[in-house]
């Protein structure tokens, strides 16, 4: 086995056998893109004779197709042919998170078969197929996501419905019931792939896997996106017609919007502008302000509802007794699956604080203004998760951030296990490998917490200050 080809400038060095090559005109290998070249170069060393080498770009595959040239004197190298590349339809499937997918040119979806096809009478038929949500590398969700398919051929179903803008295509199946998930997989990446390839202009969403709870939760914000009625993969019947469109979300990662990544330079306070411009249009009355003379800080205690068995705070009402000694006007929020959006932002934005135990709920942290203070209750075994979930919310629409991390024998954990288990000794231990589901449980359902209240006023105090100079501020 000797290596007949090598890529330039990479270190990696696929390997092909060159004994074919003696006895056969045609040799084909197929090879993994690691990045965007392209450019391979050929060690002619094991050849006799010269050959052409044809490369065909698939997907995510490259086709490397050498062709021998039986040896003449003097035969001169076939002149070199160029083969055009470009295809309507193009998917990059390099990325961990997502799969995206484009079509270059007029679209016909249908519906009913969950397809969109395009015409390219000058080569044959061309499918590929696509989950569009960006949980890619999580293999028990994706095997929930229904996969969309994209045919390029000589013919296409006939347009019932003519649009002029794109499509962005993506799913609102996997996780989007739970709040986090339906920022962070889907809204937050809706923006991202928005501003990265159609910034400033006019788009059609398309949903596969819309429901009707999703769509009135997030209307506001969606039509903030797209002017347009949303089109809906299970309840339309019509073909409809597209200039090109984009299947797929881009996402940069946990609650994250990198900049860099982006042609704008949007970042996650602009996101947070468009929550902004979505739930200012028609304002909700915050709560009324008390008489300048009796000014506290507002802080929004987010709760866990009834509902929720785990990471709650088994001494609240004690909890909301310190933080009214401190100095702070106190509402309680409880949040569930009906909260209507308008309604927390209108809270959350007239507030001054944040406080909650790390879960999906802290996801309003979104609505707090820039400026103002947000205090992240830390259970054992989450530290990794409450950083690059709502932390970086925190960073990302410059809050003032602080974490309050619950000591061992602030865990009802301590009653079943004990302090010396290495669960609540050394949770990080457990998790160098991954996140087993069956610790992943331990800490997020079967925990919760009971505050130190004489140390957890230190940290609240420190809060305090913060939030009473950005309440100053703001007057």
């Amino acid at each position: 086995m000797k290596r007949l080809f090598k890529k330039k400038g990479s270190k990696t060095k696929p390997s092909a056998s060159t004994d074919s090559i003696a006895s056969n005109n045609t040799f084909r290998v197929e090879l993994i893109q690691d990045d965007e070249e392209d450019k391979w170069e050929l060690e002619s060393r094991h050849c006799n004779g010269p050959f052409l080498l044809v490369v065909v770009v698939v997907s995510y595959e490259t086709r490397v197709e050498i062709t021998t040239v039986t040896s003449q004197p003097n035969l001169q190298p076939p002149p070199r042919v160029e083969v055009p590349l470009t295809r309507l339809i193009s998917c990059n499937r390099s990325y961990i998170r997502y799969d995206l997918c484009t079509i270059d040119g007029s679209t016909v979806l249908d519906p009913a078969s969950s397809t969109f096809f395009t015409v390219d009478p000058s080569s044959a038929v061309h499918v590929e197929k696509i989950k569009p949500y960006p949980r890619k590398y999580e293999g028990y969700i994706m095997g929930q996501i229904k996969e969309l398919t994209l045919v390029s051929g000589p013919s296409s179903p006939k347009c019932t419905i003519r649009h002029e803008a794109p499509a962005v295509v993506f799913s609102a199946g996997g996780y989007t019931g739970n709040l986090f998930h339906a920022f962070n997989d889907g809204l937050i990446p809706l923006f991202i792939t928005v501003n990265s390839i159609y910034p400033d202009r006019d788009i059609i969403i398309v949903v596969s896997e819309y429901h009707d709870w999703w769509q009135s939760k997030y209307a506001e914000l969606l039509n903030v996106l797209s002017k347009h009625p949303i089109i809906s993969l299970e309840k339309d019947n019509a073909t409809h017609c597209f200039p090109s469109a984009t299947l797929g979300l881009i996402s940069h990662g946990f609650m994250t919007i990198d900049k860099t990544l982006i042609p704008t330079s949007k970042t996650l306070l602009h996101f947070r502008d468009l929550l902004e411009k979505a739930y200012s249009q028609n304002p909700i009355p915050s709560p009324p302000l008390k008489p300048k003379s009796e000014l506290r800080p507002r802080l929004v205690l987010t709760c866990r509802g009834n509902d929720v068995s785990s990471r709650r705070i088994l001494n609240q009402d004690e909890m909301i007794r310190v933080m009214k000694e401190v100095g702070f006007d106190v509402i309680v929020f409880e949040p569930n699956r009906y909260t209507s959006l308008d309604k927390a932002y209108a809270l959350l934005n007239s507030s001054h604080m944040m406080v909650g135990v790390h879960g999906a709920a802290l996801t309003h942290a979104l609505f707090l203004r820039p400026g103002s203070v947000f205090m992240q209750v830390v259970p054992i075994g989450t530290e990794w998760a409450a950083d690059a979930f709502y932390g970086r919310i925190a960073k990302g629409i410059n809050l003032k951030y602080l974490e309050y991390k619950i000591r061992v024998e602030e865990s009802s954990l301590v009653e079943k296990y004990g302090k010396d288990n290495v669960l609540l000794k050394d949770p990080s231990a457990l998790q160098k490998k991954g996140w087993p589901t069956e610790i992943m449980d331990i800490y997020l359902k079967k925990q919760n917490v009971k505050l130190d209240l004489v140390r957890f006023r230190i940290s609240l105090e420190k809060a305090y200050l913060m939030a009473k100079k950005f309440m100053h501020k703001e007057r």
